[in-house]
């Protein structure tokens, strides 16, 4: 019987651990060459890049990265205007060479979301903590639909705002 039982809860442990969502940021990753591809797509298909710098050591990281894979304001937005991609932050690999060609951005904390156009320039940097929701432990679905549409191709386009 105790065989049984001790067998029953490794089944159920295992299964466990095979239920929760992957890991999303690759610390082995080339970030540079994986920025350079995201870069030659948005030309291509006239987005702009978000990248979000953190780690799967950081709570906020993997709720915006949930919010941004499942929230279907925030997914379509990202999906039609960007090439989203992730550059880790950790222990492992602080990839300090993207974090210099790309400003620092790490000094804003985790995440931090980085704006290139289609020819690598950079257009902003976001501080994550100005999209958390006020009253909940997550970001604010407003905040961050807000932030993606002010930073899209036809937001930073002067011809938006120019009469014909």
């Amino acid at each position: 019987m105790r065989k049984i039982v001790i067998s029953l809860l490794l089944l159920v442990g295992s299964l466990l651990c095979f239920a929760q969502d992957p890991l999303p940021y690759n610390p082995n990753a080339d970030a540079k060459a994986d920025i350079k591809k995201a870069v030659q797509q948005a030309k291509t298909d006239n987005k702009h890049v978000l990248i979000q710098v953190g780690g799967n050591w950081c709570p906020w990281c993997l709720r915006f990265h949930k919010m941004a894979t499942s929230a279907y304001a925030v997914d379509s937005i990202i999906k039609k205007d960007y090439v989203y991609i992730l550059v880790n932050y950790s222990k492992e690999n602080k990839n300090m060479d993207v974090m210099k060609d790309l400003e620092y951005p790490n000094r804003f904390g985790f995440p931090v979301f980085v704006i290139l156009d289609g020819n690598g320039k950079r257009l902003h940097t976001q501080d994550s903590g100005l999209l958390e929701h006020n009253k909940a432990k997550g970001y604010d679905t407003t905040k961050v639909v807000t932030f993606l549409r002010e930073w899209d191709v036809k937001a930073v386009d002067p011809k938006t705002y120019t009469s014909h």
